[in-house]
């Protein structure tokens, strides 16, 4: 151990699917498939086997697994401690602006002068 580092034991990591519960299984297994690890359901979110996965690298597998589904244009994948979250974007909708009147003509544009 050079430098005074030390191998500190990781915590779990942690994915919390936010309201993609219907992809549980299917980010299951993604997350199995890609990063050769052991996922368990934990209350609402995935738990992962962290002594061979970084939080980087979980969050990187997420974020592909999201694009994989073509999720991307209503959710996005940030990170909060140690857990991996999806989270849906919150669309704002735009007031329509009110239509502009057409200029009104004066007397010398009504006349051709």
């Amino acid at each position: 151990m050079f430098f005074g580092h030390k191998n500190k034991p990781q915590s779990e990591l942690k994915v919390d699917f936010g309201d993609l519960q219907n992809e549980k299984e299917n980010l299951t297994s993604f997350l199995q498939q890609h990063l050769k690890v052991s996922v368990s359901q934990v209350e609402e979110k995935l738990r992962v086997d962290s002594e061979n996965v970084s939080l980087q690298e979980l969050q990187h597998v997420v974020n592909k697994f999201v694009y994989h589904r073509d999720l991307n244009n209503t959710h996005w994948v940030s990170v909060e401690g140690e857990t991996v979250k999806i989270n849906r974007f919150k669309f704002v909708e735009k007031k329509e602006k009110p239509e502009k009147e057409p200029p009104h003509q004066t007397a010398a544009q009504s006349w051709g002068l």
